[in-house]
């Protein structure tokens, strides 16, 4: 199965544009999340240099941002580059447990493998094991009381595009698929 950015950017497209005024656009660089400004009329989710999972990352993160959050930029939040100590990375990992659960559930839809992103190859170690058990638990509680709206919407957009079943417990296995 190809999976093409292009894809996504017409997926997201159809599913949210008219809504939210917000669109998906491949960067050349790191992602970010840029609100409408008087010079575009639109909200910008850049996912970086064309790679599929960054645009899935980013589409997560605009799924946990709450309407006062997508007002700013990068919803407003400060983030801490790789080479973070030990303290650092838990307060990373903490917060993007939800995102990376979105991004999981994303990737099933699509029938493309997944695997979590600690993002700190220059500083402390991580618990890449302890971190991907936190993701999957959160995957499996979404499951169980429901993905927030957006959330499932675009799965659903997936699930259609791809001609994917539906996902259940078994998507989240213990041991997250290795990378392609």
């Amino acid at each position: 199965m190809q999976h093409r950015y292009q894809d996504l950017i017409r997926i997201f497209e159809q599913t949210f544009f008219a809504e939210y005024q917000t669109r998906l656009v491949k960067g050349d660089d790191e992602p970010v999340y840029l609100p409408a400004d008087k010079h575009i009329p639109y909200h910008r989710i850049i996912f970086a240099h064309g790679y599929y999972a960054s645009a899935l990352h980013e589409i997560a993160h605009w799924c946990v941002a709450g309407a006062e959050r997508r007002k700013l930029e990068d919803y407003g939040y400060w983030y801490c580059p790789d080479g973070r100590n030990a303290e650092q990375q838990a307060e990373f990992e903490k917060v993007e447990v939800k995102p990376q659960a979105i991004e999981w559930a994303f990737s099933a839809a699509a029938q493309k493998p997944f695997r979590v992103s600690t993002d700190n190859l220059n500083g402390a170690e991580p618990d890449r094991e302890a971190f991907t058990e936190a993701v999957r638990k959160q995957a499996l509680t979404y499951l169980e009381k429901g993905f927030p709206n957006r959330v499932a919407q675009f799965i659903q957009a997936l699930r259609e595009f791809y001609q994917t079943p539906p996902l259940t417990s078994a998507t989240f296995s213990e041991k997250e698929p290795a990378c392609v």
